[in-house]
């Protein structure tokens, strides 16, 4: 599992953040200075990576947390088996089968033109990967 740690008052909307074991998508982040004492709180609101779940963290702005490292990758789609797909990696040709996106409508427009030949972008969130987008196609 690769991650980085970073304080929570440094993290900003967009940045990705580890919630629950899972790596998650910052979509809301709010600060509030408690009173005379207090220290001030963070409340994250962010969406999982793999499962689109809503998750949300309430923590002191100096509270260390862990930050997923993101590899972006290029493969090539082998072969399309049903809701999974068989890509080889074009670095280390390592093949692997990967989930087809699904969950919205942009990853369901996504997983209707994963065919065997196509060039993919694919992200490898702590040694889980997820095809993000389509690069191009062998013609």
């Amino acid at each position: 599992m690769s991650v980085n740690y970073a304080t929570l008052g440094d993290l900003k909307k967009g940045s990705y953040i580890v919630i629950d074991g899972e790596p998650c998508r910052i979509v809301e982040m709010s600060r509030a200075k408690t009173g005379k004492h207090g220290s001030a709180k963070a409340h994250v609101v962010a969406i999982c990576v793999f499962s689109g779940q809503k998750k949300s963290l309430v923590a002191p702005v100096d509270t260390r947390v862990q930050i997923p490292v993101i590899e972006k990758r290029l493969g090539q789609v082998l072969a399309d088996m049903g809701d999974m797909v068989q890509i080889m990696d074009l670095e280390t040709y390592d093949t692997f089968e990967v989930e087809k996106p699904g969950g919205n409508e942009e990853e369901e427009q996504l997983a209707a033109k994963l065919q065997p030949g196509v060039t993919v972008e694919y992200w490898l969130i702590m040694g889980k990967p997820k095809i993000i987008r389509i690069r191009s196609s062998s013609s």
